[in-house]
């Protein structure tokens, strides 16, 4: 498979579940935005892709390495204990960083979410929910499954980690803005969801640390940007100085959980 057609087929995956759910949840509020219908199809829709993507129905010829791209394996409760703990460390430690980066450069939030204020709260929030099912699901299919074990086959471990995370950080750029800090950010936790892949040989346990990520930053992080003070401007507040010692912190809580989730598989004492 040559560079540019992985490259093409990771974005493909990814770009069918946001542009599906874009495309739904536009048409909803345009049409009917009391009945929040889009989340109902939405659910239907990532449901089919990640079975197909697993290995169901026609090509036929090509079932058995759709599933071995996706690599949705159940592991133990141990090790799905161990990577869940080492993600959320990580994200934890990834959330401070974003508040010292946005003080920092003064780039913050997420231009992808639009004004909700003309409607309802039930199809605000379903839809924030679903927004937050959507991108984990799909970014993980695509990343840390069918582009990382595509990568893995052929490159060392880092290196497929560290591709694919390049990737996922370009990724982010048309929506979120091809700015360094932002990229850099996403770059952290594409190694952070890649390490959690490799190690478990699964996708499966980096996608609720992915939806928890993406709750936390929708709900805590991003409406909050704005009002943020520029650290060249109005010099360091309080909440800077608390984010740094939570990103330096937890960084190292987290590298200590990785490490014991590596031993833990090394063990097979999962």
């Amino acid at each position: 498979m040559s560079f540019v057609w992985f490259v093409l087929l990771t974005f493909l995956i990814a770009a069918f579940g946001t542009g599906v759910w874009t495309a739904l949840i536009t048409i909803n509020l345009a049409t009917s935005p009391a009945t929040p219908w889009a989340v109902a199809v939405m659910a239907l829709i990532l449901w089919l892709m990640w079975q197909y993507l697993d290995g169901r129905w026609w090509p036929r010829s090509t079932s058995e390495a759709r599933h071995s791209y996706l690599r949705a394996k159940a592991v133990s409760r141990r090790v799905f204990a161990w990577a869940l703990l080492a993600g959320v460390l990580s994200l934890i430690a990834l959330a401070g960083s974003w508040i010292v980066l946005v003080e920092l450069v003064g780039v913050g939030g997420n231009p992808t979410i639009p004004s909700y204020a003309q409607y309802p709260p039930l199809t605000i929030v379903l839809g924030l929910l679903m927004g937050s099912l959507v991108s984990p699901i799909t970014e993980e299919a695509a990343f840390r499954g069918y582009g990382q074990v595509i990568l893995e086959r052929v490159f060392p471990a880092g290196a497929a980690i560290a591709i694919t995370s390049v990737l996922f950080a370009v990724w982010h750029g048309p929506t979120q803005g091809f700015f360094w800090s932002k990229l850099l950010f996403y770059f952290a936790v594409g190694v952070d969801f890649g390490a959690i892949a490799y190690l478990t040989q699964s996708s499966l346990p980096a996608i609720p640390v992915h939806i928890l990520g993406d709750l936390t930053f929708f709900f805590l992080i991003w409406p909050y940007d704005a009002a943020r003070p520029l650290v060249w401007k109005s010099g360091a507040d309080l909440w800077f100085w608390i984010s740094g010692a939570q990103t330096i912190i937890f960084t190292v809580l987290a590298i200590l959980a990785f490490r014991r989730l590596a031993k833990v598989i090394e063990s097979g004492a999962g």
